[in-house]
């Protein structure tokens, strides 16, 4: 017999994209990896490989994630590719979180809810 689970309502286009980029960033080298961009500027895909001690491939496909997120953008230069930060990306997730959970955590909390149970 199988239980019939409540469905939940359908994400907005912009809860999908959050949940995709935050998705992206629950890897820690994909973590990292935003981190090294934020703080480089703009690396070539060697420059990240050595940074993260891990093969070409893995990378790429660390990196391949992050662009899919809409959190990086990569250039073609000659042999190389260039990534840096999207910073539309970026500002739209910092933007997201700060909207996300509204009514949650604010700043004063009543004695009653110190303890979530």
């Amino acid at each position: 017999m199988t239980k019939d689970l409540p469905l939940i309502h359908e994400l907005t286009r912009d809860e999908f994209r959050l949940a995709k980029m935050l998705k992206a960033l629950g890897n820690p080298v994909r973590f990292r990896i935003m981190e090294y961009l934020a703080e480089n500027q703009m690396c070539i895909t060697g420059d990240i490989v050595i940074f993260a001690s891990l093969a070409q491939s893995t990378v790429s496909q660390h990196l391949k994630v992050l662009r899919e997120a809409g959190l990086i953008q990569g250039e073609i230069e000659g042999p190389a590719t260039s990534y840096c930060i999207c910073m539309e990306g970026v500002q739209f997730l910092k933007t997201q979180i700060g909207k996300w959970l509204p009514n949650c955590c604010t700043t004063e909390i009543p004695a009653s809810r110190l303890h979530c149970c």
